[in-house]
């Protein structure tokens, strides 16, 4: 079943759930992925600078697909407000005749 990735710390949940499902090792998942065994420890802790090639490096090795999907308008609370703008200087205006 597909996970929702909201941060950085998701995907090190991600990675180091299924590097303890495969019963690896950091070490050992580390050798695979062609990254230090520090650099497995500070993903799975939420480094919050990995780079972002790497990470694809230890999904590759973890037999992890990441994919990209597009949000629906109910919920992509972004999208809803630019069509809907805001006007500052109404609020404004409102603002300072109070």
């Amino acid at each position: 079943m597909p996970a929702q990735i909201n941060s950085i710390r998701d995907l090190a949940a991600a990675a180091r759930g299924r590097r303890l499902k495969l019963g690896l090792s950091q070490a050992e998942v580390a050798s695979r992925a062609r990254v230090s065994r520090p650099w497995i420890s500070e993903f799975e802790a939420g480094k919050p600078t990995a780079e972002l090639g790497l990470v694809l490096r230890l999904f590759d090795a973890l037999a992890l697909d990441l994919a990209i999907a597009e949000r629906d308008d109910a919920r992509d609370g972004h999208q809803a407000r630019e069509r809907n703008p805001v006007d500052l200087d109404a609020l404004l205006a409102d603002y300072r005749a109070q």
